[in-house]
């Protein structure tokens, strides 16, 4: 009998699906968020990886090809995260959210997503390859809040008198301050107000008759 045929290597090769591949990626990517959050990109070392994730260095460098690898995903996992927020709510919606605590039960909270974009926001500063390889990967988020106000601007919400290019900037601005404040451990409790007022500046206003 021939055991080398395909149907006999079918039965006793196991396959791992698609689902448990996609569940451990998930899995990896949940721990290093919080590894990076805590312990910042350089101080998240593989053995922290290791201790956040669950998983040996083999398992993690399997889905990943290294630690920035690692990073970048993690990266534009929690923007596509973002964008779809803001498909959905828009871009001050997202800023809300970086300002609420995050509930510990809860691991997906959108508040999750602050230490990814403090450390992202470290990087671009310091890390000029870096920069360049997340430029390529941080349109998607300016491209949802563009789509986001050009919709609200069809729907007779959003402001005429300024081109929604130059909204768009005002936000990605507005949100990338509130970045920096959090990064430096200024209060934020009263900043909701805040928020409130940006969200009001892009609205359109009805004149009396």
């Amino acid at each position: 009998m021939d055991f080398a045929g395909p149907d006999w290597n079918d039965r006793t090769v196991p396959r791992v699906s698609q689902d448990h591949l996609d569940a451990r990626r998930r899995q990896i990517l949940d721990g290093a968020r919080a590894c990076f959050a805590r312990h910042g990109y350089e101080g998240a070392t593989v053995r922290r990886l290791e201790e956040a994730t669950g998983l040996s260095r083999g398992a993690i460098f399997h889905h990943f090809r290294d630690k920035e690898s690692l990073f970048l995903a993690l990266a534009e996992d929690d923007a596509l995260r973002m964008a779809e927020v803001v498909a959905e709510q828009g871009l001050v919606q997202v800023m809300r959210d970086l300002l609420s605590a995050p509930e510990p039960a809860d691991a997906e909270h959108p508040a999750d997503w602050l230490g990814t974009r403090l450390e992202v926001s470290r990087r671009l500063r310091t890390d000029p390859e870096f920069r360049a390889r997340w430029a390529e990967r941080s349109q998607q988020l300016t491209d949802a809040t563009r789509q986001r106000l050009l919709r609200q601007r069809e729907a007779g919400k959003l402001r005429d008198d300024v081109d929604v290019g130059v909204l768009t900037s005002f936000l990605e601005l507005v949100l990338e301050g509130l970045v920096s404040h959090l990064a430096m451990g200024l209060p934020a409790d009263d900043l909701g107000p805040v928020l409130d007022l940006v969200e009001e500046t892009v609205r359109r206003h009805r004149r009396s008759a």
